[in-house]
């Protein structure tokens, strides 16, 4: 017996849900979707970094992680000043259509890392795998459990795929003709990766 469809389908449901909140994976979308001819690789860095989330939750090292506060704490930092670093860099070069930016390296494989780290190095994200996931989950069931966490960190990594595509092409599409408004937006997203990321910052420190 595998995962129950009825488990599968209640966790889809609920991490649709929050994929569709705005947060630092949107502000990183809109970006590249305005900045770049195309906004695959920013969006397969960020499922790289679920990818990632997905194989240390079921690994058991996110429990670990989890009960140890300095690693967490260290963690939060890191991924927060990058956010910081990220926002803070878009704001001084705010992306407009077809015309790049200093704000995020411009290669593929530059593209693909940055993405990668703003999902994978989001300690938001790695709480809410540990606490989401096991909920789902049936430690009697025929699978291991590791199977199941990877079998539910696939639903969540393919469905932010689709809404991630969809924010990044619409951005361009809605906002390619209009290099003002595209800017503002830039300048928008920016802000709210600075704000995340501060936020964290204080969340942990204070």
């Amino acid at each position: 017996m595998s995962v129950e469809p009825a488990s599968v389908a209640a966790f889809w449901t609920v991490s649709v849900l929050l994929i569709l909140v705005p947060g630092a994976d949107w502000a990183y979308t809109i970006s590249a979707g305005l900045r770049d001819g195309s906004v695959l690789p920013a969006v397969s860095g960020l499922l790289l970094g679920y990818v990632a989330l997905t194989g240390v939750v079921a690994g058991g090292v996110a429990a670990l992680v989890a009960g140890t506060p300095a690693v967490l704490t260290g963690l939060t930092l890191a991924g927060a000043a990058y956010l910081v670093w990220l926002g803070a860099a878009t704001l001084a070069r705010p992306a407009v259509p077809g015309t790049g930016g200093a704000a995020v390296p411009s290669s593929r494989s530059s593209r693909v890392l940055t993405g990668t780290g703003v999902s994978g190095l989001n300690p938001k994200a790695l709480l809410l795998f540990l606490a989401l996931l096991p909920q789902f989950t049936d430690p009697e069931g025929g699978w291991p459990m590791a199977a199941q966490i990877g079998t539910l960190g696939l639903v969540h990594t393919v469905s932010c795929g689709a809404v991630y595509l969809c924010v990044g092409v619409l951005a361009r599409t809605v906002l390619g003709t209009r290099p003002a408004a595209a800017r503002a937006v830039s300048r928008f997203s920016g802000a709210a990766m600075i704000v995340i990321g501060v936020g964290l910052m204080a969340e942990r420190l204070l």
